[in-house]
C-alpha cells in the first residue's frame, strides 16, 4: 500500500501524505511510468464528478454502484454503545439463553470483556476488489465481468454510530459516516445524502473489526440451528429488524419489508466467520402495482489475529444476490463480489474528536428524499 505520493514538481520537496493509501495492484494497473501512473491517478480523481461522456458514463455508474451496495452498507438496526459485551443469561426462552451463552463464548474467543471494554476507538486501513455482474433475465446463470476493480478504504470509529469511511476504487471515491445522529454517504459526483431513520453502524464493522459491536448486537438474537460451513461446525444466531424501525427506514415511496441478520458462530472456536444479510423492499407503483427489490449479502470471515489483545478478522470475501421482481416487471438477477484484506489495524487513537465525524456541510436533510 502506498501511504505517500511524490512531490513531482519539486525533486526535493516532502511527499504528500495520501488520504486514503493506494494498492500497490492499483498503480501497476495505469502504465509503467511512475509519473503517469501518479498523474493518471489525480486526473481520474478529478474528473469524477465532471466527465460527463456516454464513454464514462456507463463506467462510472457501475463503480458508484459497488461503491453503495458492496463498499458502504449499514446494518438494519442501531448498536447500544453502552452495553456490556456480556449480558446475564436469565428470564428468557432456550433460543435466547442459547444466543447469549454463544455471544459470551465469542467473547472470550476475541480477547474477553476487559480487552474489548478497553477499546474506545480504533481505525483500519484496507484494500479490495470488487466485481460485478450484467442483470440477468429470469434463472439465468449471473456471471462475475472481467477481472475486478482494485481499491482501498480507511475507517475511524469512537463507537457504534460514530464512525467515518473513506473508500476509493479504481479512481472513484465514496466518503460515509455518522456523527451520532444522523448516517450520510456522499459521492464525488453527488450530493451527500443521508440515510433513513436512526444512525446505523457501516456493516463492515461487524465483519470481524469490531467484536464488542458484534457482541452487543447478536445478544438480542435467538439460536436457530446448527450448520456445517467449510467443515467448521456452527451455530446460528438469528436477528430480525423491528417494524418500529422498519418503518422508520421507509417512506411514502417505498416500504422496507423486512431486514434479518444471520451470524455463524464456530463450536470450536467461538469465532464469527460467516456474517449474512437480507432484506426485501416494495417499491410503490400506481394502484396496487409494485416492483419488489431483495438483497442478500454473504460474508466469509476469516484470518483471525490478535492486535493489541483483541482478534481482529484480516481477511473475507463478500457476495452480493440483487433480485427485482413484481407486477409488470421481469424478473432479474444481479451478482456483485468483494475481496478484502486487512492491511493495518490500531486501537484508542489520540486526538481523534467530534469533528472527524462531521457530515458534509452540503448534507440535505430532507427525509422525503433521503436513499
Amino acid at each position: 500500500m502506498r501511504k505517500l505520493c511524490p512531490n513531482f514538481d519539486r525533486e526535493d520537496g516532502l511527499e504528500t501524505v495520501l488520504e486514503v493509501p493506494i494498492p500497490e495492484e492499483m498503480l501497476a494497473n495505469m502504465g509503467s511510468n511512475n509519473v503517469l501512473r501518479w498523474q493518471k491517478m489525480h486526473m481520474m480523481m478529478k474528473s469524477q464528478g465532471t466527465d460527463k461522456s456516454p464513454a464514462n458514463a456507463g463506467r462510472n455508474a457501475e463503480l458508484l454502484l459497488l461503491l453503495n451496495v458492496v463498499g458502504s452498507p449499514l446494518i438494519p438496526l442501531p448498536i447500544q454503545a453502552d452495553h456490556a459485551p456480556n449480558r446475564p443469561i436469565r428470564d428468557c426462552s432456550i433460543e435466547a439463553s442459547t444466543a447469549k451463552y454463544i455471544i459470551q463464548q465469542y467473547v472470550a474467543a476475541t480477547g474477553g470483556p476487559a480487552a474489548l471494554n478497553s477499546v474506545n476507538s480504533m481505525y483500519a486501513i484496507g484494500k479490495v476488489k470488487m466485481s460485478g455482474s450484467e442483470f440477468h433475465v429470469g434463472d439465468a446463470s449471473a456471471i462475475l465481468r472481467g477481472k475486478g476493480e482494485i481499491g482501498s478504504f480507511v475507517l475511524w470509529q469512537k463507537n457504534p454510530d460514530l464512525w467515518y469511511l473513506e473508500l476509493i476504487l479504481s479512481g472513484c471515491k465514496v466518503s460515509a459516516g455518522s456523527d451520532g445522529k444522523i448516517a450520510w454517504r456522499q459521492f464525488a459526483s453527488q450530493q451527500s445524502h443521508a440515510s433513513r431513520g436512526p444512525p446505523r453502524p457501516l456493516r463492515r464493522f461487524l465483519q470481524g473489526l469490531d467484536p464488542r459491536s458484534t457482541a452487543n448486537l447478536f445478544a438480542d438474537a435467538v439460536c436457530i440451528g446448527e450448520k456445517i460451513i467449510n467443515n467448521d461446525e456452527c451455530f446460528i444466531l438469528k436477528l430480525d429488524a423491528s417494524p418500529a424501525t422498519l418503518q422508520a427506514r421507509s417512506s411514502s415511496s417505498f416500504e422496507i419489508i423486512h431486514h434479518t441478520l444471520w451470524g455463524y458462530f464456530s463450536q470450536r472456536t467461538g469465532l464469527l466467520i460467516q456474517f449474512e444479510d437480507s432484506h426485501l423492499l416494495r417499491m410503490k407503483g400506481k394502484g396496487d402495482e409494485s416492483i419488489f427489490w431483495e438483497n442478500s449479502m454473504e460474508s466469509v470471515i476469516e484470518d483471525y489475529r490478535y492486535i493489541d489483545g483483541i482478534r481482529i478478522a484480516h481477511r473475507g470475501r463478500t457476495h452480493v444476490t440483487l433480485f427485482r421482481y413484481g407486477e409488470g416487471s421481469a424478473n432479474h438477477k444481479r451478482k456483485m463480489e468483494e475481496v478484502w484484506e486487512i492491511e493495518e489495524v490500531d486501537f484508542n487513537i489520540w486526538g481523534l474528536c467530534m469533528d472527524y465525524f462531521l457530515p458534509p456541510s452540503d448534507l440535505k436533510k430532507d427525509l422525503d428524499k433521503l436513499g
